[in-house]
């Protein structure tokens, strides 16, 4: 009798298991670039909590803060491969591939968040995620890090003209570039990295970036002076491998493009609150942030319009007039 109950307690416990083994998480990486205290590193933590929510604990999603898994490129084409499961960051990597993803580098395109918003998700986001998905990259969601600013260490910045002569780190990109020396600026296209040590030793005078991300990066220790200019959007994507979506229940699928629905939105959210928080920051450390009049603003605008114009044909003319269009419909309803 001893060795029945025996025998029959090692084959529940089997049973146990087996069904435990069944059920076990299929664990993915998500990769991105910011610090953990960034507001998308915690957007990003809130993702993870709600894909396992949504899925009842069949999807377990760990994140990597600050570029553990390497470069926005690198954790592209990791995702692309399938190597990593999820990234959330700058698309612009895919954009010799993807040329309507410079759509975003475009200068003063927005006026503010609200346009960017209901641009990313209506039919021009759409377009991207489409074009994007022969690289092995399905879309989830767009979201961003905040309109860049300009920071530099020699003067205020509060007029068209101020900005004649600095000499700025740009993103590597010709969009970028074509702007800056529009304004008058000597563009210096630089990786990001080397940035904080090219500023303290005074290789280069300023830098543009969001306001959460200078903050992030201790730019306040480098840099005496910052301009409120809003001059390009950084927007920011939320993909996973096709590879393994393609490994997902319809269920699971759904769930997961919940969650990073709703993680977008939290992202902004605390991008929003963050900038007023971080203004007020900087100046508690002793740096001056300024404003730019509408005047003045309306000068910078002029002198980039030709960069516009240049780069329309390489975008795609008929998705630059959709994008006009919907901004002018944007604004008309706002009015």
């Amino acid at each position: 009798m001893k060795f029945r109950s025996l025998g029959f307690a090692s084959i529940v416990a089997t049973v146990l298991m087996a069904a435990g083994s069944a059920q076990a998480a299929t664990v993915a990486k998500l990769g991105h670039g910011m610090p953990a205290s960034h507001p998308q590193a915690i957007a990003m933590e809130k993702f993870a909590e709600l894909v396992n929510d949504y899925t009842n604990g069949e999807i377990s999603v760990n994140v990597f803060h600050g570029g553990m898994l390497g470069s926005d490129e690198k954790e592209l084409q990791a995702t692309q491969t399938g190597i990593q499961e999820f990234y959330m960051g700058i698309l612009s990597p895919l954009s010799t591939r993807v040329r309507e993803i410079q759509v975003w580098d475009l200068p003063f395109m927005f006026d503010n968040t609200e346009e960017v918003t209901r641009v990313m998700n209506g039919p021009i986001g759409d377009t991207i995620f489409k074009k994007i998905r022969p690289a092995g990259l399905v879309g989830l969601a767009w979201t961003g890090i905040g309109f860049r600013d300009l920071s530099n260490s020699v003067r205020p910045v509060k007029t068209a003209n101020d900005i004649e002569g600095l000499k700025i780190r740009v993103m590597a990109n010709p969009i970028a570039l074509a702007t800056w020396k529009a304004l008058g600026a000597n563009a210096v296209p630089m990786a990001y990295s080397e940035v904080f040590t090219a500023l303290e030793i005074g290789a280069i005078d300023g830098q543009e970036n969001p306001l959460v991300h200078m903050y992030a990066n201790k730019m306040q220790e480098v840099q005496k002076y910052i301009s409120l200019t809003n001059h390009v959007y950084t927007t920011a994507a939320l993909v996973v491998s096709e590879r393994f979506w393609n490994t997902l229940s319809d269920d699971n699928k759904a769930a997961v493009s919940k969650a990073a629905k709703e993680a977008a939105i939290y992202q902004r959210e605390l991008l929003e609150k963050a900038d007023q928080d971080v203004i007020d920051q900087f100046r508690s450390e002793g740096i001056e942030v300024d404003s730019v009049s509408p005047e003045e603003l309306a000068k910078i605008r002029e002198r980039t319009a030709p960069v516009v114009d240049e780069f329309t044909p390489a975008i795609g003319e008929d998705l630059i007039k959709q994008l006009r269009s919907e901004l002018a419909e944007i604004r008309k309803a706002s009015n």
